[in-house]
């Protein structure tokens, strides 16, 4: 007896499959960087409400010394990902705002990440893991502008 989520699961697959046969066509083969599934997922995730910054700290250090170039903003900080012939997987690291439901922001950074990903490359997500380095608390921005030292806020 078939259930109602092996026939969802079967039309995800084939669905999949299909996007998938799109990179490699009678008239050749399309093969997406590292660095485009790692900027796409960037993105992604900073459109998530909750998000503070992304990477650690030792990543967000760099980050700021680099957004002192002119042009220069990484859209790939914090954001690791291998990439195979059909599948990718994504790591990604964040700086989350406090007072926003931890659990629920992995979720919809991962719903964003995989849509945006899959959407534009047709390359199957396998898994995105996130990690927290950090709480950003409101009042560290107060403080900074009152000791003359502001930065911007990332989003």
């Amino acid at each position: 007896m078939t259930t109602a989520t092996q026939v969802h699961e079967a039309g995800s697959v084939a669905a999949a499959t299909r996007e998938l046969e799109r990179l490699t066509t009678d008239h050749g083969a399309t093969t997406i960087a590292d660095v485009v599934v790692s900027k796409i997922a960037g993105i992604a995730t900073r459109e998530v409400s909750g998000v503070y910054d992304l990477g650690g700290q030792a990543a967000r250090v760099v980050g700021k010394l680099r957004e002192t170039l002119p042009g220069a903003r990484d859209l790939t900080q914090g954001v690791s990902v291998e990439v195979g012939e059909r599948q990718a997987a994504i790591d990604i690291g964040i700086v989350a705002l406090y007072g926003v439901a931890i659990h629920d922001l992995a979720d919809g950074i991962r719903r964003n990440v995989i849509a945006a990903v899959e959407n534009m490359t047709g390359l199957e997500v396998t898994e995105v893991n996130i990690t927290v380095h950090d709480v950003h608390f409101a009042d560290e921005d107060d403080r900074a502008q009152d000791s003359g030292d502001a930065q911007p806020r990332v989003q």
